[in-house]
């Protein structure tokens, strides 16, 4: 069932629970993530990055009839656009949820930008998720985890001003394998979850540790993307494979759908389908 990221995380915050969104980025990541979904009876958020695959409107519309077919709901999300053609692609491609991501821009050009295509999205019923804040690369967390976190005033301020419907917050994630201990600020995602009424999105899940993506989960964010974990899984899998060379796809695709089920369960996210 084909359905807006709006209409998923709506109800998780209601449920106070967390939905898994992993990045696929071909049939098997996405036949994985609908089975995983399927199997345990959640619903799920497909990110997908604009140039994850060589062509976003042939990926989209296969991601839309998996979608269709799927037993539970299922959301189309564009991850990290970062332009405004980006953005019309994916709508055009079928998805039902854009990311607008202008974190890297001065406060008030962020907002316009994004307040911008939200009008554009919500015109044809597509969900848009934007960030505050700038979650960095863990490769350089020294660095990152510090430089740019959510303030929960300016979050209030942002989240009317764009209009958008869910909102990805800074709190000490960071994108890929971490070097270092990663350390959340909890106390932020509390004051930001009391300050603002949207959904919370937590960008960098890979790394960060199951306890403390549970407490998250449990304390504000309702959506947690992931990518580095589930493609480590998935390669793990086939080194271990002792197989033929044709098992290398199907036995990738178990170990990327058998981590990605893992986080489903930490979030409670399994039996939340409708």
């Amino acid at each position: 069932m084909l359905v807006s990221m709006k209409e998923i995380l709506v109800k998780a915050k209601e449920g106070g629970y967390g939905v898994t969104a992993p990045n696929i980025d071909n049939e098997t990541t996405l036949r994985a993530a609908i089975e995983a979904a399927e199997e345990l009876n959640a619903p799920m958020i497909l990110d997908v990055g604009y140039s994850a695959n060589p062509d976003i409107v042939f990926f989209g519309r296969m991601c839309e009839q998996f979608a269709k077919e799927a037993k539970v709901p299922v959301c189309i999300n564009l991850d990290h656009g970062m332009d405004y053609e980006h953005a019309i692609w994916a709508i055009r491609a079928g998805f039902t949820s854009i990311m607008v991501d202008r974190s890297v821009l001065p406060y008030e050009e962020n907002i316009k930008e994004v307040a911008d295509l939200v009008k554009v999205a919500h015109a044809v019923g597509v969900t848009v998720e934007a960030e505050l804040g700038h979650v960095g690369q863990g490769a350089q967390y020294d660095v990152d985890r510090d430089a740019a976190l959510t303030d929960p005033a300016q979050a209030k301020d942002y989240v009317e001003k764009t209009g958008i419907d869910c909102l990805a917050v800074a709190i000490g994630t960071a994108h890929g394998a971490y070097v270092g201990e990663p350390y959340l600020d909890f106390d932020r995602l509390a004051e930001i979850a009391k300050t603002v009424s949207v959904p919370l999105v937590l960008h960098g899940g890979s790394g960060t540790g199951d306890e403390n993506l549970a407490r998250a989960t449990r304390e504000g964010i309702n959506k947690v993307n992931l990518a580095t974990d589930l493609y480590t899984a998935g390669g793990d899998s086939v080194y271990d494979n002792e197989g033929p060379g044709f098992a290398v796809v199907p036995t990738f695709k178990e170990g990327y759908k058998n981590k990605l089920k893992h986080y489903i369960k930490l979030f409670n996210q399994d039996n939340k389908a409708w």
